[in-house]
């Protein structure tokens, strides 16, 4: 038997965010194009999505860095592993794709990686709008590149996208 999933949705300045989840955690956080009108965040609305939208807020406010909403995220182990070390980019830094490969353990895998980021079900949270082609080139972003540019100049870049040397980052 599954659990029931809710639907809410929030206001940000990217647009209109759709969160999916249950009361214990976000399984899903998408990026609408449409918009939707923000769900009130009453005792109805189950915690973890109450406490996503409440995260959300707060970072898009600029008075949260570090995500603290429980996930569950569906993928293969790879995914997995990918997404986890997306986590561990901290606030503020880039990484590059042959960077997240060379974290997971499998240098040569820079274009796997972008499959895994393509798929990550919880963006901004999870956040795959900090990694970045070599070179410094955005490459791309599910969400549209027009957001990826307003999150990584939210978190305090202003083109340089700054990054930790090769070989400095470790998941």
């Amino acid at each position: 038997m599954s659990e029931l999933l809710y639907v809410i949705y929030a206001s940000s300045p990217i647009g209109t965010l759709e969160i999916t989840g249950a009361s214990d955690y976000v399984t899903r956080l998408h990026l609408c194009d449409e918009v939707h009108t923000p769900t009130p965040l009453t005792a109805d609305v189950p915690a973890a999505l109450r406490l996503a939208a409440e995260e959300l807020r707060a970072y898009f406010a600029g008075d949260l860095r570090v995500f603290s909403v429980p996930l569950r995220l569906a993928g293969t182990p790879f995914q997995r592993a990918v997404w986890a070390a997306l986590r561990a980019i901290p606030f503020g830094l880039v990484r590059t794709y042959g960077e997240i490969a060379a974290a997971v353990g499998n240098p040569r895998a820079a274009r796997a990686v972008g499959m895994a980021n393509a798929r990550n079900p919880v963006a901004v949270i999870v956040p795959c709008h900090r990694v970045i082609a070599a070179g410094g080139r955005l490459g791309g972003y599910g969400g549209g590149l027009w957001r990826k540019r307003w999150l990584l100049r939210h978190e305090g870049h202003d083109g340089a996208l700054p990054h930790t040397p090769q070989g400095a980052f470790a998941p």
